[in-house]
């Protein structure tokens, strides 16, 4: 979590770039839907392929000015009770496909608009090459998100992937640049399948930089099997970017509508630096264990639940983050009593090496419970999120409505509230609540 200190205007308009793209995409989309109408060939399957969606999503933040993150973003600023922010992002995807061979690039435009100014970043998130010299072999080259992991909302052993952010898990992330190769081999007996999985992982000042230390070359892998009717997938990293981790994950059916999973990674030698009340720093090493189990039930009435337990081996103790938000407290006494912010500056600095990352703690529990077409009504669907910190008892609650009764478009409203007592994971966040409007426009 970056902090910009620097004092900008408060509020600013939706510019008129977002909607001019929302626009151009829509009339776009609708002159292919005419041509398609007209062309009979469009039903045979193309060499190509091109898509993507526009988003507008404004967002209203109703601040928490007692907060330890509040006083650390805002201090010396003047805020009201609620701010504003302005999103919106346009997500291009295609392929082309001949013989043996297949490109795949996958491209996000962000744009922001908030009480920092306005900014915008288009992220390559996937381009790679796949080529398929046997149909039991697969060689890709280029960035790619693995995707690795059973879990919904966390993924202990995705080494080789970004972390979600828990409140968004569908969303698409960026990849790292690897090679890779697949090896498929089916059976007759209760293994099924077979499949072996090498990844290769350059780091260096201008590939993969953010995945660790320059100057190396990373190996990773996966062997998957199908067994009993069981997911089963056995996952390294090896490699002086990081440290050695290791795990496995399995996926099972029990009923038709009841699936379980989980999740194990361990992590040799694991640094976590921290922070206490009085605002030394210091580091820990040891072998981080992380686990999740979770399942998915899906009704008769097509209710669907999710349910998670996520122990995290790398994340801060109870009294650890307590600390944090203790420090950033006295910091911040300090600064309206002396004028003076190197203290809170500091705790910046150490937000954003190693508190900044969603979900810091040690142990979590998520529910979500989602209704298609409620009481016969079509097109909507209502939704409930509960993310817990199941350490300090802190809490998100989302409760969310989508409609998808016009084609290619998606509306969301989303609400978030924060709940914890003081010095608790939720309880510090910079606001108590969160409503945002998505508009979600496919083509």
């Amino acid at each position: 979590m970056a902090f910009n200190m620097d004092i900008r205007p408060k509020y600013h308009c939706l510019p008129s770039l977002p909607l001019a793209v929302l626009a151009v995409v829509f009339l776009s989309s609708v002159l292919h839907a005419e041509e398609y109408a007209f062309d009979l060939s469009e039903v045979e399957k193309k060499p190509y392929h091109f898509g993507g969606y526009a988003e507008l999503r404004p967002v209203l933040y109703g601040l928490d000015k007692d907060a330890a993150l509040y006083q650390l973003r805002f201090y010396g600023r003047e805020e009201g009770h609620t701010l504003p922010e302005y999103n919106a992002a346009l997500q291009l995807e295609g392929g082309i496909e001949k013989d043996i061979t297949k490109l795949f690039v996958r491209t996000n435009t962000a744009y922001q608009n908030s009480y920092l100014g306005t900014t915008s970043k288009t992220t390559v998130y996937d381009a790679f090459l796949s080529v398929k010299p046997a149909p039991a072999i697969t060689i890709d080259a280029g960035k790619k998100a693995l995707k690795w992991g059973k879990g919904y909302a966390w993924n202990p052993v995705a080494f080789v992937d970004r972390p979600k952010n828990p409140d968004e898990p569908d969303l698409n992330l960026e990849g790292f640049v690897v090679a890779s190769a697949d090896y498929i081999k089916s059976f007759n007996g209760p293994l099924k399948t077979l499949s072996v999985t090498p990844v290769l992982i350059p780091v260096s000042d201008h590939m993969n930089d953010e995945f660790g230390a320059a100057d190396h070359l990373n190996t990773a892998g996966k062997v998957y099997l199908l067994l009993y009717d069981t997911d089963i997938d056995f996952l390294f990293l090896t490699g002086a970017s990081k440290q050695s981790r290791y795990g496995m994950d399995l996926s099972r059916n029990i009923t038709t509508n009841i699936e379980v999973h989980g999740e194990y990674a361990r992590i040799d030698d694991f640094m976590r630096s921290y922070i206490t009340a009085d605002g030394s720093t210091h580091q820990t090493v040891y072998d981080a264990s992380s686990w999740l189990l979770g399942l998915r039930y899906l009704t008769e009435k097509d209710t669907t639940y999710i349910l998670e337990y996520y122990r995290n081996g790398t994340g801060f103790t109870e009294q650890e983050i307590g600390d944090y938000f203790t420090f950033i407290h006295n910091s911040y006494d300090s600064y309206l009593t002396t004028g003076n912010d190197a203290l809170l500056r500091k705790a910046a600095t150490v937000t954003e090496k190693s508190y900044s990352r969603s979900n810091a703690g040690r142990e979590y529990l998520y529910v979500r419970i989602s209704q298609k077409d409620p009481f016969g009504i079509l097109y909507w669907t209502p939704a409930l999120t509960a993310i817990m910190n199941a350490e300090d008892g802190s809490y998100s609650l989302s409760p969310e409505i989508s409609y998808t009764g016009i084609t290619n478009l998606e509306l969301r409203l989303k609400g978030t509230l924060l709940a914890g007592d003081w010095l608790s994971e939720f309880g510090e966040k910079p606001y108590d609540y969160r409503v945002e409007l998505r508009a979600r426009y496919y083509f």
